[in-house]
C-alpha cells in the first residue's frame, strides 16, 4: 500500500496481490504485445482470488489462463485470441459450454474500450465517439448509448467510463519512490492506471533514478499503490530492452489449452506448484 508520505510501497508480488486484489474485484491487466503482467496473473491464480470481472482491450493467453482457472465471472473486452496462432480455447469453452463456469461478456470495439478508459481516467461518467454503427455490439451491452451533439445535432456513440478496482501493469523500471517508467509499445496502461482505484505495477528492476527514454511514459508515485520487482514478469510477452517475445510459448499454448485435463495439469505444474515458471 502507499506509505505515509503518499509514495508507493515496493512489495513482494505475493504481498501486493494479497493486499490489492480481492474476491469480486473488477481488475484490468493491460499491456499491448509486450509488458503484459503474466507473473501477477499467475499470483492471482495461486491465491485463488475469484469472482473477478476482468477488463482488457486484447485478452490473450493471460486471460485464457485466468478464465480456465475458474476465477472469472465477467469479461469486458474488445478482441480475444492467441496472437499469431488462433483462438483462446479456455475462453471459448467457458462461453460455449460454461466450463469451468459460465462467463458473462461485455464486448466493445477497440476505440470504445480506449475511450472508456479515458473517461474513467478523466473523472467523467462517459466518453463520446463516432463508432458502433454497422455492428450489433450496442444492442448487446448496457454500456453503450447514443447522444446528440448540442452544437451540430449529430448522433454519436457514448460509452460508459471504466473505473477498475485494480489495474495491474508491467513496466521496465521503478525508482525508490515508486515512480514508474515504461517505454516501447505502450497501449492504454497510463489511462488504465489513472482510471483505477488501486494500481499494482510489476517491474523488471528498481533504480535510484529514472533516466528518461524517448517515448517513455512515467507514472508518478502518487498514481501507483504498490510496486513489485519481478524480472521476467511479462513472459511469454516481452519487455523492450530487457527480453524478447517467446513465440514458441504462444504456439505451444494452443494444444495445451484445447484439452481441459492438459490445461489443468499445466496450471498445476507451472503456476500452482511454481513460483512463476511459464515454459510449457
Amino acid at each position: 500500500m502507499r506509505d505515509d508520505d503518499g509514495m508507493a510501497d515496493i512489495r513482494t508480488l505475493s504481498e501486493a496481490v494479497a493486499e490489492l486484489i480481492h474476491d469480486g474485484d473488477c481488475v484490468a491487466m493491460e499491456g499491448f504485445t509486450h509488458l503484459i503482467p503474466f507473473a501477477a496473473a499467475h499470483e492471482v491464480i495461486r491465491q485463488g482470488i475469484t469472482d473477478l470481472t476482468l477488463v482488457r482491450m486484447t485478452p490473450d493467453v493471460i486471460y485464457d489462463q485466468l478464465i480456465g482457472a475458474g476465477l472469472v465471472k465477467k469479461l469486458i473486452f474488445s478482441w480475444g485470441g492467441n496472437p499469431g496462432v488462433g483462438s483462446l480455447h479456455r475462453f471459448r469453452d467457458a462461453v460455449e459450454n460454461g466450463w469451468p463456469r459460465p462467463l458473462e461478456l461485455d464486448e466493445h470495439s477497440h476505440a470504445g474500450m480506449a475511450n472508456r478508459y479515458v473517461a474513467g481516467a478523466s473523472g467523467l461518467p462517459f466518453a463520446v465517439l463516432r463508432g458502433y454503427r454497422g455492428t450489433d455490439l450496442a444492442g448487446r451491452t448496457d454500456t453503450v448509448a447514443t447522444v446528440r451533439c448540442p452544437f451540430t445535432g449529430e448522433e454519436l456513440a457514448a460509452v460508459k467510463a471504466i473505473n477498475p478496482d485494480v489495474t495491474v501493469i508491467h513496466a521496465q523500471q521503478a525508482d525508490r519512490e515508486g515512480n514508474v517508467q515504461l517505454w516501447g509499445l505502450t497501449g492504454v496502461q497510463k489511462e488504465a492506471a489513472l482510471a483505477a482505484r488501486r494500481v499494482l505495477v510489476t517491474v523488471e528492476e528498481t533504480v535510484e533514478e529514472l533516466t528518461p527514454h524517448p517515448g517513455g511514459v512515467v507514472l508518478p508515485g502518487w498514481v501507483v499503490t504498490a510496486v513489485a520487482r519481478v524480472p521476467g514478469g511479462a513472459h511469454p510477452s516481452y519487455a523492450a530492452g530487457y527480453s524478447v517475445r517467446d513465440n514458441d510459448f504462444y504456439q505451444a499454448w494452443d494444444p495445451i489449452a484445447r484439452d481441459r485435463d492438459r490445461f489443468t495439469a499445466w496450471i498445476r505444474e507451472h503456476v500452482l506448484d511454481s513460483e512463476g515458471a511459464t515454459a510449457p
